[in-house]
């Protein structure tokens, strides 16, 4: 069954920019996008159905590429602490930050912690998002990782959204394994990440390189098991300071690696060379008040693909808007509001390894996109909060999120 949906105009993001199509019309054959140009060169009668869609501007489906989606608790009273003057060190050693949200989720059951986190999804889902990624992490053992992305692929099976599921196990220290790291990332590497991935419940492995968290020797043990699996890594580099995680990635071919306000130039040109996506995360950046920005110049300058997410998380960035982003993107990071589209369409896609699949609208491509009231594809970056009247199509669907 061909389906024609008309009257629009496009923004296919192809080329990771606009490239526009005006007066356009899209054809759908089942899931995927049959043809795609200018309405004048199709004949209308000759499809099973026709929607018209208004004169509306049509984007990929969004994607948000980097999420801690699952999880217990609540953090907004550390919040309020921040503001008061407490510091995160002091947090952390009364037992707050990550512990916190660890005991909460260890505590909480798996369906009490799919129906927080389904909470959390639909609004990602109304902003027009059709593909997330989830990561685990505040497990920190088998069994708690476990259900965390036994959650993580019950939500991809029940609500209308693509979902890919990513190990984050090297997330942080658990309390059993207080100032024993190395015996934590063999545990990973050894028992966890083996059965993890033989249930099926991961497709992509991350870690946390920092000084509070784990040294770049520490993940390249985990790098290597993961690559023994046949998974693919990601890893969470240069946020509060440089230790050369990015390179680290590269080096071990990473799908992206993410913060990166700390990263070098040598970082960039590594990762330029391995084709690794910089993921950029704005959200985190505005709620702990940082000053480093991420070296927008020289990711540019070697052409390192951008993507931007909501880093959506209890303690650093509780966003729940992915349009939020692209504006966040705009005035902290001062990017276009053009690349703040394709670092949530094309480079969103390519951070999870999905780019020849997803996020972007050409013939032979997953027909998820969305017709938005706009006046301009800019108005997505442009419009703070709200809901923009739209339809989202997914899997060649109209979707009733």
């Amino acid at each position: 069954m061909k389906t024609l949906w008309k009257n629009c105009h496009i923004a296919t993001m192809a080329q990771g920019n606009y490239s526009i199509i005006e007066d356009a019309a899209i054809v759908t054959s089942a899931a995927l996008i049959d043809w795609i140009g200018p309405l004048t060169q199709l004949n209308e009668s000759s499809f099973d159905s026709t929607v018209d869609l208004g004169g509306a501007w049509v984007t990929p489906g969004l994607i948000d590429c980097h999420t801690h989606m699952v999880f217990g608790g609540n953090r907004s009273g550390e919040f309020e602490q921040r503001l008061q003057g407490v510091s995160y060190a002091d947090i952390a050693a009364a037992g707050g930050g990550i512990a916190s949200t660890v005991r909460a989720t260890r505590a909480a059951t798996e369906d009490e912690l799919y129906r927080s986190a389904e909470r959390r999804l639909r609004h990602l889902l109304n902003d027009g998002v059709t593909t997330v990624e989830m990561k685990s992490g505040y497990g920190l053992d088998l069994e708690n990782e476990r259900k965390l992305l036994r959650v993580i692929r019950s939500l991809g099976n029940t609500l209308p959204v693509t979902v890919r599921a990513t190990c984050l196990a090297a997330h942080a220290l658990p309390p059993e394994y207080a100032n024993r790291a190395d015996d934590y990332i063999h545990h990973i590497c050894n028992d966890m990440l083996p059965a993890l991935a033989a249930e099926g419940l991961v497709d992509a492995v991350d870690a946390f390189c920092e000084y509070l968290a784990f040294s770049p020797a520490q993940v390249e043990q985990v790098f290597i098991t993961a690559g023994q699996l046949g998974l693919p890594v990601k890893l969470h580099a240069e946020q509060l300071s440089s230790l050369g995680g990015s390179s680290l990635a590269a080096r071990y071919k990473a799908l992206s690696a993410d913060h990166l306000e700390f990263m070098t130039e040598d970082d960039v040109i590594a990762m330029a060379a391995a084709g690794t996506v910089a993921v950029l995360l704005p959200g985190a950046y505005y709620f702990l008040r940082e000053t480093q920005l991420p070296p927008l110049d020289a990711l540019r300058k070697h052409g390192v693909p951008i993507a931007i997410s909501t880093d959506m998380n209890p303690g650093t960035s509780p966003g729940l808007s992915l349009r939020l982003m692209l504006n966040m993107a705009c005035t902290l990071f001062r990017m276009t509001p053009e690349e703040a589209l394709a670092g949530v369409t094309l480079n969103a896609a390519k951070a999870l390894g999905m780019g020849d699949t997803h996020g972007s609208l050409e013939v032979g491509k997953t027909a998820d996109f969305v017709a938005w009231d706009i006046e301009r594809p800019a108005d997505l970056a442009y419009w703070l909060g709200g809901d923009l009247d739209k339809r989202i199509v997914r899997h060649g669907v109209e979707s009733l999120v």
